[in-house]
C-alpha cells in the first residue's frame, strides 16, 4: 500500500521547514570531505614508540612476553571487606578476630608518628589462619 492510496493522508510527508531536513550531508561526502583521521591512538603510539611488539618474542629458546600480555600483579595486602570475603565470613567477623588479636593488621606509618586508619590485611596471614583453623 502507497502513502497517496490512504485516504486524509499527506502524499509526501513533511520534512520539516529547512532543505534537506531529512537529509543527511555527513553521509553523503566522499572521502576528500571527510575529516582526517586522528591517527592511532594514545596506547598504539605509547606501544609503537616504545618498540615493544604484540606478539611473542623468542629469547634463547623461551617465550618472552610484552607488557600488554602479562597478568595483572595480584595485591598482597587486602582491606576488610576484601579479607573478609577471602576468608569467607563477614568484615564483622575478621574485626573481632582483629580485635581479639588472633590476626594481625597490617600498620602502615604516616607522617609524625601517625598511622593509616584503614584495616589491612596481609594474605599470608589469611593463610596461615586458614591452615590453623583446619588442624
Amino acid at each position: 500500500m502507497n502513502r497517496a492510496d490512504i485516504p486524509g493522508a499527506d502524499p509526501e510527508p513533511d520534512r520539516g521547514t529547512e532543505p534537506n531536513a531529512g537529509h543527511d550531508p555527513v553521509s553523503t561526502l566522499g572521502p576528500a570531505h571527510r575529516l582526517p583521521s586522528a591517527g592511532p591512538s594514545r596506547t598504539a603510539r605509547s606501544v609503537l614508540s616504545s618498540g615493544t611488539s604484540h606478539t611473542k618474542n623468542r629469547v634463547a629458546g623461551t617465550s618472552a612476553t610484552s607488557a600488554l600480555e602479562r597478568e595483572p600483579i595480584e595485591p598482597r595486602l587486602l582491606n576488610l571487606k576484601s579479607a573478609a570475603t577471602y576468608l569467607g565470613v563477614s568484615p564483622w567477623t575478621v574485626r573481632d578476630l582483629e580485635a581479639r588479636g588472633v590476626l594481625k593488621r597490617v600498620s602502615v606509618p604516616l607522617s609524625a608518628g601517625a598511622e593509616l586508619r584503614k584495616l589491612l590485611f596481609d594474605k599470608v596471614d589469611l593463610d596461615r589462619l586458614i591452615e590453623a583453623w583446619k588442624a
